[in-house]
């Protein structure tokens, strides 16, 4: 495809929009708000909660512009313009105690969410508040997690060491195939989905709402659970900074997210190289 047919971007956040300080830089910021005033259009794509996704919609003025937000990788879709959430996802309770007791003899986090509340299991590792710290919201540990959720969730986070999160991964994934899915968004987070929702699939949700289409989209990200958009994009690109296998099945790998990768993309394939 020319530059020209490239006009709405999917941007995964952590890796990939933001920097390693978390930062949207301003060469970032600019690309994207140019491409906007051009009539292209911006989708947030992410495995945070909604909150965690408030202030990236503000800075890069999706309201003003249409954009969409996926959170929850694509377990819920808001529109930017008009904060209408046209779609979301539960994760079947039925299997909230089968994961909980799968890992109840690990230190593994248990993690969901309740409006702005971070709900946790009575586990703990050195990586267990990392969703509070990162999102900014209160957490409660609670001993009996399973009794607790009793409230419609969109997806599950178990969070730990890599090397413990990679064995029971393995292991859900043999025992419950077609149940639920299991996929990693960083090192330490490994996530707990409905069956069949992630950034690819949800995406046909989200163009069909904005009145576009697939191969018309660029999608951009770093991590495993970016690799279903990635392939389902016209253009996938890989972080320079992101893991090897999803740069396998990239299209282009652009410079990493602390080299402007995003605003490089954006010029090149949206702004014509201006």
């Amino acid at each position: 495809m020319t530059n020209a047919e490239y006009d709405v971007i999917a941007l995964d956040v952590d890796g990939t929009l933001l920097n390693s300080k978390k930062q949207i830089t301003p060469a970032v910021r600019e690309s994207l708000l140019k491409a906007q005033n051009q009539g292209k259009k911006v989708i947030i794509a992410s495995g945070r909660h909604q909150i965690g996704l408030r202030d990236i919609s503000t800075t890069l003025q999706l309201d003003r512009f249409g954009g969409c937000l996926m959170a929850f990788n694509g377990g819920r879709i808001e529109d930017a313009a008009t904060g209408e959430v046209f779609y979301s996802a539960h994760f079947p309770r039925e299997f909230i105690k089968p994961v909980c007791d799968t890992v109840k003899n690990t230190n593994l986090t248990v993690v969901t969410f309740k409006d702005d509340l971070v709900i946790m299991n009575d586990a703990v590792n050195n990586h267990s508040f990392i969703e509070s710290k990162i999102l900014g919201l209160d957490y409660i540990q609670v001993d009996n997690f399973v009794e607790y959720v009793d409230f419609n969730i969109n997806k599950l986070l178990l969070v730990g060491e890599s090397s413990v999160l990679d064995e029971y991964q393995n292991v859900l994934r043999q025992e419950y195939e077609g149940c639920f899915d299991v996929f990693k968004s960083c090192p330490i987070l490994l996530e707990v989905m409905p069956h069949g929702i992630n950034k690819g699939t949800c995406m046909q949700i989200v163009l069909d709402h904005m009145g576009l289409s697939r191969d018309r989209l660029i999608a951009c990200g770093d991590s495993y659970n970016d690799i279903s958009m990635i392939s389902y994009a016209g253009l996938g690109v890989c972080m320079g900074n992101g893991e090897e296998d999803v740069k396998q099945i990239a299209d282009v790998i652009a410079d990493t997210n602390n080299n402007d990768g995003i605003a490089k993309i954006v010029h090149k394939y949206m702004l014509h190289g201006r």
